[in-house]
């Protein structure tokens, strides 16, 4: 479910937040679905369990989570897919940033990123319920 960097310069508890925001935000996350649990999150990325649990507690205090005694974190009534593609847009916005400033940093022209950016986004492809961006 999460695609964990430990070489990012990002947290990792700010890795898992941001990326429970987005698929919460895209719909591919909605209310009553449980995430992992922080153990097997854990283990499969070889971090650190309370890094795990400091995130999930980050995301239960923004309402986004609820805590499901015996069961888990699962995702909250009230945590609402994002009403527009411009809230979306939003949330793609801090990487959106950090790729620019590293091609510019790399030399990279405009159109190049472009190009590669669009290669990516069709290497990946996902199942929008919206088809605006």
């Amino acid at each position: 479910m999460f695609d964990i960097q430990p070489s990012s310069t990002t947290p990792i508890y700010r890795q898992v937040v941001d990326q429970v925001r987005r698929l919460i935000a895209g719909g591919q996350l909605r209310a009553g679905d449980e995430l992992p649990s922080v153990r097997s999150v854990a283990d499969r990325h070889a971090i650190n369990p309370m890094t795990v649990s400091k995130a999930y507690s980050l995301l239960e205090a923004e309402g986004l989570l609820t805590r499901r005694r015996g069961v888990g974190m699962a995702v909250a009534e009230g945590a609402a897919r994002a009403s527009s593609s411009d809230d979306r847009l939003a949330l793609l916005a801090p990487a959106l940033e950090a790729a620019a400033q590293q091609a510019q940093q790399l030399g990279i022209a405009a159109d190049a990123a472009l190009a590669s950016f669009h290669r990516h986004l069709l290497a990946h492809p996902c199942h929008p319920t919206d088809p605006s961006p």
